[in-house]
């Protein structure tokens, strides 16, 4: 008898533990989402960039990327979409051959989200070793070879 009553409250206590759990638990069907709509786009020329990465990343309340993440890629016209993300922060990162990778944080809060990314061609690199004019727009000074040097 002792051991049918050990074996009754370690069955009550197991059924408390889930009972609570599943009090504690969100439903993920219940909280509110977004259709989002991607329109990834050349900045040079506006035209659409195919085959590029879409990368989403839920973010918390602290503003750090959690676990778990989606890549989408876009279609001939440069457009991706997902529906069902959660409202709340989104970090989107675009990565597509020939562009420089983009990343921005996004705040999901409405029932259907646009987004459009603008990718630009890389840019030369800037080294504190080179000349530079005082003027900002000005391209860098290009390296001359000894060839160049010489006097004629």
């Amino acid at each position: 008898m002792a051991g049918m009553k050990k074996i009754f409250i370690a069955a009550m206590l197991a059924l408390l533990a889930m009972a609570g759990a599943a009090v504690g638990q969100k439903d993920k069907d219940d909280e509110p989402s977004s259709f989002i709509y991607f329109l990834v786009l050349k900045d040079d020329n506006g035209k659409p960039v195919r085959n590029a990465a879409v990368i989403m990343h839920p973010v918390n309340t602290k503003g750090k990327q959690e676990r778990g993440g989606m890549e989408l890629k876009t279609d001939p016209e440069g457009k991706a979409n997902f529906d069902g993300i959660p409202y709340g922060k989104l970090r989107v990162q675009v990565l597509a051959t020939g562009f420089q990778t983009c990343g921005e944080d996004y705040d999901v809060e409405k029932a259907k989200t646009e987004i459009t990314i603008k990718l630009k061609r890389p840019q030369g690199q800037y080294s504190v070793y080179d000349e530079h004019s005082k003027d900002a727009s000005a391209p860098p000074k290009q390296d001359t070879t000894p060839e160049q040097k010489k006097p004629n």
